[in-house]
């Protein structure tokens, strides 16, 4: 029985990349039911994020990429809650400008599925706001697919590409030969402002 829900979180932090930074807030999404969660992208409040999981089992903390403001949280959740880092290798630098040489726990490659309370949640490497930026998919989770998308595909848009390691070339491919194929209905949530639909964002790419 498929008993996963999402819950939501934001949080409030900043991010720092080419020698400036800015106030954001993000979106940190808790997949799972009341025994066990995955949480994917635990930003800026650890124990925001301790709270929020409530003493469930966590089976993996999903990274969506390597930017500060979605990574630099991530040992000291670990510690709280515990469950095993999960990032593409490709976003290895970004982790490392953060964390030196303490790596994440595994590392996450297109295709791999994990599961939680029921739920299967496949990753979708989309590289172009960063080289690892991976994406979550899932038709488990509600009456429509549902896609986690990171920094990837936002209301009204592609990704932020001004940055170092990211392209606006790429992250466009990367929507129309990956997410724009999902189903139009497929509920879109961010990694920072409201959720969308993949129909909604067809015409804006």
């Amino acid at each position: 029985m498929k008993n996963a829900r999402i819950e939501h979180l934001e949080t409030s932090g900043t991010f720092s990349l080419d020698g400036g930074t800015w106030e954001v807030q993000n979106n940190v999404w808790i997949v799972g039911d009341d025994h066990e969660v995955i949480v994917i992208d635990p930003a800026h409040d650890a124990d925001a994020v301790a709270s929020a999981v409530s003493g469930r089992r966590v089976a993996a903390i999903l990274l969506t990429h390597g930017h500060d403001d979605h990574i630099r949280q991530a040992l000291e959740v670990r510690e709280k809650i515990g469950g095993n880092i999960h990032l593409n290798p490709e976003d290895r630098m970004l982790w490392d400008q953060v964390h030196g040489h303490t790596g994440p726990d595994a590392e996450i490659a297109d295709a791999d599925t994990f599961e939680v309370a029921g739920a299967a949640l496949r990753a979708i490497h989309t590289p172009g706001h960063s080289p690892g930026s991976t994406c979550f998919y899932s038709t488990d989770l509600g009456d429509n697919p549902v896609l986690f998308s990171g920094d990837t595909l936002f209301q009204g848009g592609p990704g932020a590409t001004g940055r170092s390691y990211s392209s606006f070339d790429t992250i466009v491919d990367s929507i129309r030969t990956r997410l724009l194929d999902l189903p139009a209905e497929t509920v879109v949530h961010t990694g920072h402002g409201p959720s969308t639909t993949i129909g909604e964002e067809a015409s804006n790419i």
